[in-house]
């Protein structure tokens, strides 16, 4: 081979490794676990995403919660509340 075949054939590896890691990265394709065996389909999101992914789930019901009991807190803590609930016991 010449010095030319074997430059182009690194540099056309190289390009190769860093798009899969590019696209590994934006997308989450795994196509480095694919080239090296690990996985069978690239394209099959791996359990660590969809761990990740109702972990995200689970803090956005978290943050909903815990503005629902915030409101409901300042609710009960307004002094019209408390003047209402004396009221209703007295009837």
């Amino acid at each position: 081979m010449s010095t030319l075949s074997i430059f182009l054939l690194i540099g056309f590896i190289t390009v190769i490794a860093l798009g899969a890691s590019y696209l590994d990265a934006k997308f989450q394709w795994r196509l480095n676990d694919w080239m090296s065996g690990t996985c069978s389909n690239p394209f099959i999101a791996s359990k660590a995403t969809q761990q990740q992914q109702l972990i995200e789930k689970k803090d956005k019901q978290i943050a909903a919660l815990v503005e629902r009991v915030e409101t409901l807190e300042a609710i009960v803590t307004q002094p019209a509340y408390e003047l209402n609930q004396k009221i209703n016991a007295l009837r």
